[in-house]
């Protein structure tokens, strides 16, 4: 494939993309279907509630989801980055919410690492993928994953995401992620993921959902995780998946609010 061809089609598919979330905003799940060349995405995801204010932040929970896959049926290429950029409308609060750190939770499995750090979950989810050594059968593997509060790095917060596999020896993966506070237009916020090295590089990640809900009383007051407002009428945030040797794919995602009078 001619990938530097294929990445000047990204802008026309971001628009695609932008349009779809816009009309399916009123469902109950975005629904978005993307190709570049053999390469295919297709997500949904969303927020509820619909209605929030106008001037101050309410409490919201997000949900996602996504499977990659290739027109072909041949395996697609390792996702190696996600980094997404979130509207200024909205806030993470973790006053007096549990922290996390990285050593309680490695080397552990799924139901350890939640007992370890049960007050700082902040999201679960689930992932698949297959592992492809050669000259091998390939091997389903799949796991649950955890999103915990992790400490704070500077000024910005953080949240750590573990899964575990057996596949092709037991080990758990941890991976941190910096929610950065930036000033670019309608952008307040930026996350960036590096995904790691599955089963030595031969394990490709095939689709995985997420739900971020966290809701909790601190000192008699209560506290949500996620919060937004509807200041023009719709929420957005944009994505950059980067898969390896070379495939980039960009997207604007726009999603209807309603304001709560």
């Amino acid at each position: 494939m001619n990938w530097r061809r294929a990445r000047t089609r990204l802008i026309a598919l971001g628009l695609l993309c932008s349009a779809t979330f816009v009309l399916a905003g009123t469902a109950s799940a975005i629904k978005v279907h993307l190709q570049l060349g053999e390469l295919v995405v297709d997500g949904e995801g969303g927020f509820s509630p619909k209605r929030l204010p106008k001037k101050r932040d309410a409490p919201i929970e997000i949900h996602g989801g996504g499977r990659l896959s290739t027109v072909s049926g041949a395996y697609p290429p390792v996702i190696e980055n996600i980094n997404f950029e979130f509207d200024k409308h909205g806030s993470v609060v973790t006053k007096g919410l549990p922290v996390c750190r990285a050593r309680k939770i490695q080397n552990t499995t799924v139901p350890v690492a939640r007992r370890h750090c049960p007050g700082a979950i902040v999201g679960k989810g689930f992932g698949r993928g297959v592992v492809v050594f050669p000259e091998q059968r390939p091997i389903k593997v799949s796991s649950p994953i955890t999103i915990f509060n992790g400490p704070k790095k500077g000024r910005n917060n953080t949240v750590l995401a573990h899964f575990y596999t057996t596949v092709p020896a037991p080990v758990a993966f941890v991976i941190p992620i910096v929610i950065k506070k930036i000033h670019k237009g309608l952008y307040g916020y930026r996350t960036e993921a590096r995904i790691p090295p599955i089963a030595g590089g031969y394990g490709i990640p095939l689709s995985g959902q997420i739900k971020i809900k966290r809701r909790w009383t601190y000192k008699g007051k209560r506290y949500s995780y996620l919060n937004a407002r509807c200041a023009n009428g719709r929420l957005q945030a944009r994505g950059e998946f980067s898969f390896k040797n070379g495939p980039v794919l960009k997207g604007t995602f726009l999603e209807r609010c309603k304001v709560r009078r």
